[in-house]
């Protein structure tokens, strides 16, 4: 396997569980905090959109190199 392939996947897997594993935690402050319906909603959304930046990056850069 070519060193660049690897990285590649390895990034995208472990941003992947980091992202996993930051919802996790956002639910169990939301559900100590007690929230509510509105509180966990604006919790989410915030994680929501860097999760949403990373992805739009990851597209960006692709369409850049002609992928």
């Amino acid at each position: 396997m070519e060193p660049e392939l690897f990285e590649e996947l390895m990034m995208t897997g472990l941003v992947g569980a980091l992202v996993l594993f930051m919802a996790f935690i956002v639910w169990d402050l939301a559900k100590k905090s007690k929230a509510g319906r509105f509180g966990t909603m604006i919790l989410f959304l915030a994680l929501g959109l860097g999760v949403l930046g990373f992805l739009i990056k990851t597209l960006v850069i692709a369409g850049l190199e002609g992928v």
